[in-house]
């Protein structure tokens, strides 16, 4: 019987050695494409029948979420009925593994008639649309990884890479920054990490469970559990920090000091705690407390004169949805 492990790794060891080949070649003829697209000043329209079209509409998606409009048309209807959506100005972005679909050159005619540039993402090169288009990127494989060499596989990995690196220099050229992404992806996962940042979600004013250096553990406890934040903050008289005590530096502390009540919090708070300011992305403060060998369940927070301005808790970031 056939290890299907086997099978997908064979698939999957082609499909990488086709990108391989795609990195190899990516030089003047790319950056020629980018400089086009750059200076489009209207929408990018991309079109391809069958699973190149499903190809263009993905591309076409990743470069309006990313800061450049984008349209897909499927080429049949637009020769029925949508060529309305095209407007001198905007640029044409042809995806086909032959380059010779009928309906795609019929297409191309039109914008080429309209003086719009064209951009080919073509597995042959010398194909029609290949030569007919101002630029020309050469998604070409050796074979598809299919087992039958017949179902597109290889070649759609590699037109939609080549489209992925399309998207990703326009946005690096634009600017396009996390915060104009969160402004195109308001809702969902994306949109929460990007949404909110840390002084939306701490907790401050009254809230805070903040002490003054010197101040009795005895003292310290009543503001630890009346504010039910898990963890004091220590300051200076300035409003500098200076240390953390947490819940679990209590429950350790209990088993280590008889006269508990009478210490100093100076001497049990944990100096130089990790924090995060108040201006970072609250997805910042969450890398910070999951990302270490002990989990961190509180981090206090600063302005951006580096005094304590609020304090964020581990559950309030899993709550905000992040």
């Amino acid at each position: 019987m056939v290890s299907c492990i086997s099978l997908a790794k064979d698939l999957i060891r082609k499909e990488i050695a086709s990108l391989e080949s795609l990195h190899a070649r990516i030089g003047g003829e790319f950056e020629r494409a980018v400089s086009c697209l750059s200076q489009t000043r209207g929408k990018v329209i991309t079109t391809g029948l069958g699973k190149s079209g499903i190809v263009g509409g993905k591309i076409s998606a990743t470069l309006s979420s990313t800061g450049t409009p984008s349209i897909f048309i499927h080429p049949v209807e637009a020769l029925h009925g949508d060529l309305g959506i095209i407007q001198r100005g905007d640029l044409g972005l042809f995806i086909s593994n032959s380059g010779e679909t009928a309906e795609v050159l019929q297409l191309l005619q039109i914008f080429k008639r309209l003086g719009i540039k064209t951009i080919a993402i073509v597995g042959k090169p010398c194909s029609t649309l290949g030569m007919d288009c101002d630029v020309c990127l050469d998604a070409s494989v050796e074979s598809e990884a299919c087992p039958l060499n017949l179902a597109p596989t290889s070649s759609t990995t590699v037109a939609m890479v080549l489209g992925d690196a399309l998207a990703g220099c326009l946005l690096t050229l634009k600017g396009f920054s996390s915060e104009d992404f969160s402004r195109l992806h308001p809702s969902g996962a994306i949109g929460r990490r990007l949404l909110f940042r840390v002084k939306d979600l701490m907790h401050s004013g009254d809230l805070l469970p903040v002490v003054m250096t010197g101040t009795p553990m005895r003292d310290a406890l009543i503001t630890l559990t009346s504010k039910a934040m898990g963890a004091v903050i220590v300051v200076s008289s300035q409003g500098g920090l200076l240390g953390l005590f947490t819940d679990g530096d209590l429950r350790r502390a209990v088993q280590q000091h008889e006269n508990l009540l009478d210490i100093e919090i100076d001497k049990l708070m944990t100096r130089d705690p990790i924090v995060i300011h108040d201006d970072r992305m609250a997805a910042e403060a969450l890398n910070l407390m999951e990302n270490r060998p002990s989990q961190i369940m509180v981090l206090p927070v600063l302005d951006s004169d580096n005094k304590v301005a609020g304090i964020i808790r581990l559950h309030d970031l899993v709550r905000a949805g992040l």
